[in-house]
C-alpha cells in the first residue's frame, strides 16, 4: 500500500481544514487524520477523487475484520463523511459518494459520577503545606464548583477572572465563550493560590509580568499547567486515600451536574452552567439522578 502525490496533498489540506476552519482539538485532528491516511492507504493507488458509494462500503466491509469498537468505527465513517464533504465543498469532487453513509449507534452509558462523600475525601486529602499542593486544591475546588472541562481550567487566564462577581471566563469546545461562578470557598482558595502560592510554585524561574493573557495555573518551571499534570494530580490522590474508584477529572464534572438537579435546579440552568449546545446532552443527568434515587430507595426502604 502506498500514498500518490494527489492524496497526499488532499490529506494534508484535510488535516488544515480541520484544525484552522472546524476548530477541532488537536486529538480529535490528530484521529480524523489517521482515519482518512488509513482509507486512502487503503485505496493504494486509486484516486480518492473518483470514489463511488460502494468503493466506500467496500473499505467498511474491509475494516469490519479488525473488530473496532462502535465508537471507534463510527467515528471513522465520520472521517469519511467530513473527507468528502470537504472535497465537494472545494469542488475536488461533483458529487460526495459519503453523503449517505449511516454510523452504528453509540451506546450511551450514563456517565460516572462521585458522591459528596467522596469529593469531600478527595479533596480533603489535598496537603496544601506546599505550593503546589496549595495550587492543586484551587484547582480541584474549582473543578468542583463550577463544572468546567479540566481543558477550560487549564486555559484560563488573568484576563478571565471577575473574582469581585465571583465569575470566570472559560472556552470550551469549539473556542466558545461562557461564564461560570464559583463559590465563595472555591475563590478563596484562588485568590490564596494567586497571592501566596503561586510566586513560589516555580520559585527559582522568572515569572513574566502578569497580563490578560498570562496563565493562572503555572507548573513548577512556570509555564501553563497542563491537562495530563491534573489528571496525574487526581490519580495520586485518590492513590493516597485508597479511594477504589477511577477518577477522572471529568468526573468532577459530571458530579456538578448530576448533585445540581438532584436538588432541583433547572435543566435549562445546567445547560448553560455546562455551555451545552443542546439541552440533549444534558438530559441525560436526569437519567443519572433518577437512577441514583432508585438505588437509594432499594438500598433503604424497608420493603423494597
Amino acid at each position: 500500500m502506498s500514498l500518490n502525490d494527489e492524496s497526499k496533498i488532499y490529506l494534508e489540506d484535510f488535516k488544515t481544514y480541520l484544525i484552522v476552519e472546524k476548530n477541532f482539538s488537536k486529538n480529535t485532528a490528530r484521529a480524523y487524520y489517521s482515519d482518512i491516511l488509513s482509507y486512502l492507504l487503503w485505496l493504494n493507488d486509486s484516486t480518492c477523487i473518483n470514489v463511488n458509494y460502494s468503493k466506500i462500503r467496500e473499505y467498511l466491509y474491509y475494516i469490519q475484520k479488525f473488530d473496532y469498537k462502535k465508537t471507534t468505527l463510527a467515528r471513522k465513517i465520520a472521517s469519511i463523511r467530513t473527507f468528502y464533504k470537504y472535497l465537494y465543498r472545494e469542488k475536488v469532487v461533483d458529487s460526495n459518494p459519503a453523503s449517505n453513509l449511516k454510523a452504528p449507534k453509540r451506546p450511551k452509558p450514563l456517565p460516572k459520577f462521585l458522591t459528596t462523600e467522596e469529593i469531600d475525601k478527595i479533596i480533603s486529602g489535598i496537603k496544601i503545606d506546599t505550593p503546589s499542593g496549595y495550587r492543586n486544591r484551587a484547582i480541584l475546588e474549582l473543578l468542583w464548583t463550577t463544572g468546567m472541562r479540566v481543558s477550560e481550567l487549564s486555559g484560563i487566564n488573568f484576563g478571565d477572572l471577575n473574582l469581585e462577581n465571583n465569575e470566570i471566563t472559560v472556552f470550551g469546545k469549539g473556542a466558545k465563550e461562557r461564564i461560570v461562578l464559583i463559590t465563595d470557598k472555591a475563590k478563596k482558595y484562588l485568590e490564596g493560590y494567586i497571592n501566596t502560592a503561586r510566586p513560589l510554585v516555580a520559585k527559582g524561574f522568572n515569572l513574566n509580568t502578569i497580563t490578560d493573557d498570562t496563565p493562572v495555573f503555572i507548573n513548577n518551571t512556570g509555564f501553563r499547567l497542563q491537562t495530563k499534570t491534573i489528571r496525574n494530580v487526581i490519580n495520586d490522590i485518590v492513590k493516597n486515600i485508597k479511594l477504589p474508584k477511577h477518577v477522572t477529572p471529568h468526573m468532577f464534572r459530571h458530579s456538578f451536574a448530576t448533585h445540581l438537579i438532584e436538588h432541583g435546579a433547572d435543566l435549562r440552568v445546567v445547560q448553560e452552567l455546562l455551555g451545552h449546545a443542546s439541552i440533549s446532552n444534558t438530559q441525560i443527568y436526569t437519567h443519572v439522578s433518577t437512577k441514583h434515587l432508585q438505588e437509594v430507595f432499594e438500598q433503604t426502604h424497608p420493603r423494597a
